[in-house]
C-alpha cells in the first residue's frame, strides 16, 4: 500500500508546473485530451507460461512477488494472447501491429522495410528509445530507432537482475538530461532454456533454488520424475526473472519518472515445453498482460472478459502517447480499458504458426474465443514429425520412454509429434488441451462455426495459406 502512495505522489507531482515529469513530457494529447505524454517501460519476461505468477494462480512458493506487486498496481488481462509463440516473429509483430504474414516476418525473419513501427513513430514524436537484452530479435535495427541498446552478454546473458537494474538507471538517466520522453524495452532472457539448475558452479546469479517437491507440473505434460526435475529448474529462472523486473521497477521508482510512465509487462509467448512455445494452443500464445498507469489505470482491477492480443498492443501504445494511427495496423486499441470505459471488443483472437529457428516449416493457424480453440494443421500428413526447440531437455526424452509403459503418454508423444489436420477444444473443461473433439459427434456445428470464423480471419488477412485451408473446408 505504501508504494502505491509514492507512485501515486508521483504523478501528482509531474502533473504540476514546474516539475522534472514536466519537462520530460509533450503536451500534446494522450488518451485523455490535455494530459500529458507518458513515458512507456515495456518489459517482457522469456518463454514465460501464463500461469507461472502467483497472481495467475501458480502455487509455487514465493515465485512472482515482484511481479503480482505491479499487477496489484495496475490492470490484468486474463485473456491476452501473442498472435504467434516464438521469440522474434512474436517480438516483431508486437512492435509492427501487423501479423507476421504481413510484416514480412514469417520466422527468424527481418521486417520489410515498407512496414512502419511502433519505434519509428516514438522517435518522430521526440522519445528516447532504448533496449535492454533481445536485441537481435529485431530486424532490420535502422526500423527500430534505438537510441540505447544493450545486448545480450552485456546482461550477463540476459539473466543478471542487478545488471538491468544498472543500464535502467544510465538509459533513464539520459532521458532525463534530455529532458525527452522514453520507451525502454527490457528483455530478460529468463526463463528461456537453458534453465537455472542451482549448481554450485552456476555462473548465474542463483536467488531461488527450487525442489522437484515445490513444483506444479502444468497439466499439459505428464507428472513423470524427470518432467518434474526440469520443471523445477524452469521455476528457478522464473524467480529470477521476477527479481529482474523487480529490480528495473525500483530503479524507475527511484529515478522520480514512474508518476507519467506507463507500464507494461507480459510474456513473449508461452514455456520452452512440449505443447506449449512454437505452437498454436492456449498455452503457447496466452500471456499474462499487466499495465499500470498511475492515475490512469485502476489498481488491482482485472479484465476477465475481453480478448486482447499482440497486434493490438502498437495501436494501444500509440493512442497513449496520442500519435496517430499508422497504416497498415491489424490490431485495435484497448486504451478505453485502461481509462475503465466501455470497449466493444472482438470475441476472437487469431493465432499462428510458421517455421522454427532453424527454418523447419510447420504452418499453423488458430482462432480462440474464451471457451473454444480450434486449431489447423496443414503439414500434418501422417508423415512429417514435428521438431523444435521444446523437445531440448528432460522432458520429451522422458516421455518417450515413458511411452513405451504407459498408452495416455504415448498418445500424447504421437500427437505432438505427427499432430493431425484438424483439432478443437473445449478451453473451459479441457485449457491443457488434452481432448481433441473435432470428431466428436455432438461438436460438429461448433467445428463447422469456428472453421468459418477462422477462415474469415484468413481471408481479412490476406493469409498465404487461404487457398490451402478453403480446399480443406470443401471436403469437409
Amino acid at each position: 500500500m505504501a508504494g502505491r502512495q509514492v507512485l501515486r505522489r508521483d504523478f501528482l507531482k509531474t502533473a504540476g508546473l514546474g516539475t522534472v515529469g514536466l519537462a520530460l513530457s509533450c503536451l500534446l494529447p494522450g488518451c485523455e485530451s490535455g494530459q500529458e505524454r507518458p513515458s512507456i517501460l515495456f518489459i517482457t519476461a522469456d518463454d514465460m507460461n501464463w500461469d507461472s505468477l502467483g497472481v495467475t494462480g501458480c502455487k509455487v512458493p514465493d515465485i512472482t512477488p515482484n511481479i503480482d506487486r505491479l499487477a496489484s498496481e495496475g490492470l490484468r488481462f486474463t485473456h491476452a494472447h501473442v498472435n504467434i509463440a516464438v521469440c522474434q516473429p512474436c517480438r516483431e509483430s508486437i512492435l509492427t501491429g501487423r501479423y507476421p504474414h504481413n510484416n514480412g516476418a514469417l520466422g527468424f525473419d527481418p521486417i520489410r522495410a515498407d512496414v512502419p513501427t511502433l519505434n519509428e513513430q516514438l522517435h518522430r514524436a521526440g522519445y528516447m528509445n532504448g533496449i535492454l537484452g533481445k536485441t537481435g530479435h529485431y530486424k532490420p535495427p535502422v526500423k527500430f530507432c534505438w537510441d540505447f541498446k544493450i545486448h545480450r552478454k552485456e546482461l550477463l546473458n540476459g539473466r543478471d537482475p542487478d545488471l538491468y537494474s544498472r543500464f535502467t538507471k544510465a538509459f533513464l538517466s539520459r532521458a532525463k538530461v534530455a529532458q525527452k520522453p522514453f520507451f525502454l524495452h527490457v528483455n530478460s532472457h529468463d526463463p528461456h532454456r537453458p534453465f537455472e539448475k542451482a549448481r554450485k558452479k552456476s555462473k548465474y546469479p542463483i536467488l531461488r533454488a527450487y525442489r522437484p517437491r515445490e513444483v506444479a507440473v502444468p497439466g499439459f505434460l505428464p507428472d513423470i520424475p524427470k518432467v518434474r526435475q526440469e520443471v523445477a529448474w524452469y521455476f528457478n529462472s522464473v524467480h529470477r526473472c521476477d527479481e529482474t523486473v523487480g529490480k528495473v521497477l525500483r530503479a524507475l521508482e527511484e529515478s522520480g519518472l514512474a508518476g507519467n510512465t506507463l507500464v507494461l509487462f507480459m510474456s513473449d509467448h508461452g514455456m520452452a515445453f512440449p505443447f506449449a512455445k512454437t505452437n498454436c494452443y492456449l498455452n503457447s500464445t496466452r500471456t499474462p498482460l499487466i499495465v499500470r498507469w498511475p492515475g490512469r489505470c485502476t489498481p488491482g482491477t482485472v479484465d476477465r472478459e475481453h480478448l486482447v492480443s499482440g497486434v493490438d498492443i502498437m495501436p494501444t501504445l500509440l493512442e497513449a502517447a496520442g500519435l496517430n494511427r499508422t497504416k497498415g495496423l491489424e490490431g485495435r486499441s484497448f486504451c478505453p480499458l485502461l481509462l475503465g470505459r466501455k470497449y466493444e471488443g472482438c470475441g476472437t483472437v487469431f493465432t499462428v504458426f510458421n517455421r522454427t529457428a532453424k527454418r523447419r516449416d510447420y504452418p499453423m493457424r488458430c482462432i480462440m474465443t474464451r471457451k473454444h480453440a480450434y486449431i489447423y494443421n496443414p503439414w500434418s500428413d501422417g508423415k512429417t514429425v514435428f521438431r523444435n526447440e521444446s523437445q531440448a531437455g528432460l522432458t520429451m526424452k522422458a516421455m518417450m520412454k515413458a511411452a513405451a509403459q504407459d498408452r495416455c503418454i504415448a498418445e500424447r508423444v504421437k500427437l505432438f509429434l505427427y499432430r493431425v489436420p484438424e483439432e478443437f477444444y473445449d478451453l473451459e473443461k479441457d485449457p491443457d488441451a488434452l481432448h481433441n473433439l473435432v470428431k466428436k459427434s455432438g461438436c460438429r456445428e461448433r467445428v463447422r462455426r469456428m472453421r468459418l470464423k477462422l477462415l474469415e480471419k484468413m481471408k481479412s488477412t490476406s493469409d498465404p495459406l487461404l487457398g490451402r485451408f478453403k480446399e480443406f473446408c470443401s471436403g469437409h
